[in-house]
């Protein structure tokens, strides 16, 4: 009897001891399974900042929980290279995401140059948006401009966006999401290195092309085909938009014009004191009527695509002749496409614009994921 009452005590502490680790190695299945689980996404991006639609679109997407955000590669385009970089950089340091990698990549476009644009407008008309080259705020590519939320004490990493973007998209085939909200030169260049490149992409989600947007912008009512991320690097987007990816999601201007940063919004997010919300309290500000939510809504309808309500697909290519029409969106469907052509785009046409708003609201108020 007392041997047997020594068994059935010997078995409870057994139970005390392995029921813990049992739990605790459940639990780290559990939170193993769910990183795992997590979208992994590049975050190609001509990162003006602070705040701004680059700056808040890459916000947005580390934002959410459901991302796994592998590394944020820069290109000119709005701002100079270097500034854009210092800008992602600071970012990161202010909601305690140091440990994603920002990598520099192209200063320049692969054939533009601002002389040929300053030719242009003297022959065909002024052009309202430049990017870097605008003159009332052009400074040198090596300045920084203005740094209102301080410079970073990080760096970039050693090594340029186009090989990064082939060596992490080689080390996860098939499961990365490219995010491009800038001109498509990294791109471009990573095709140009590796060709094999596009078809290990999971997907390529851009902010770019203008068809036939239904606005008095007075960018776009003379010229509806002309849309900056495009147009900034023309030849880049014509080797990105004719290479092989496996899926191609694409926010036009046409869609991006339903949408606006309101006031209303940022005193929605003001509520929060959570890093996010604080640079966002700090930095963004409604910058005139035109303030399009461009690059957040292709970042939001990549995280919830219930936000899109219409899709068409169509097929997009450049306007390369160097005339007036040099850098417009050209667009065909699928009876009417030439020979030569890349995948079909799946082209987001409406969107649910009050979900849409909760999203951004809800995730720039939010607490920042842990790495």
């Amino acid at each position: 009897m007392k041997n047997h009452t020594r068994t059935q005590c010997s078995r409870r502490k057994t139970a005390l001891i392995f029921i813990p680790l049992l739990v605790s190695l459940l639990i780290l299945t559990q939170v193993s399974s769910a990183q795992s689980a997590k979208r992994k996404i590049i975050i190609d991006q001509d990162a003006a900042g602070p705040a701004g639609t680059d700056q808040q679109s890459i916000l947005l997407l580390i934002q959410s929980p459901q991302t796994e955000v592998l590394g944020v590669t820069i290109v000119t385009g709005d701002a100079w290279l270097k500034e854009e970089v210092a800008h992602t950089l600071r970012l990161l340091e202010l909601i305690g995401r140091t440990d994603i990698p920002v990598v520099a990549g192209a200063e320049y476009p692969l054939l533009r140059r601002k002389e040929e644009i300053e030719l242009w407008e003297q022959q065909y008309g002024l052009v309202p948006w430049v990017g870097a080259w605008t003159p009332r705020r052009y400074h040198p590519p090596d300045d920084l401009g203005e740094m209102p939320e301080g410079k970073p004490t990080t760096r970039a990493l050693d090594e340029d966006a186009a090989h990064f973007l082939i060596r992490t998209v080689r080390k996860y085939p098939h499961e990365i999401t490219i995010y491009e909200g800038g001109p498509m030169t990294n791109l471009a260049l990573a095709i140009s290195l590796d060709p094999e490149f596009p078809a290990l992409v999971k997907e390529l989600v851009f902010m770019g092309a203008s068809l036939n947007p239904k606005t008095d912008d007075p960018e776009f009512v003379n010229t509806p085909r002309h849309e900056f991320n495009l147009w900034f690097d023309p030849e880049a987007a014509h080797i990105v938009l004719t290479a092989p990816w496996k899926k191609l999601v694409c926010t036009t201007v046409d869609i991006s014009v339903k949408t606006r940063l309101t006031q209303n919004l940022l005193d929605r997010i003001k509520s929060s004191t959570t890093p996010a919300a604080s640079y966002m309290n700090k930095f963004a500000r409604v910058r005139g009527p035109y303030n399009y939510l461009w690059d957040e809504l292709a970042a939001a309808a990549w995280l919830d695509p219930s936000i899109i309500t219409a899709t068409e697909t169509r097929y997009l290519d450049m306007d390369l002749n160097h005339g007036a029409n040099y850098g417009d969106t050209l667009s065909w469907f699928e009876p009417d496409k030439p020979k030569i052509s890349g995948p079909p785009v799946v082209i987001q046409k409406d969107l649910k614009v009050e979900k849409f708003y909760n999203l951004f609201v809800d995730l720039l108020s939010a607490p920042t994921p842990k790495p």
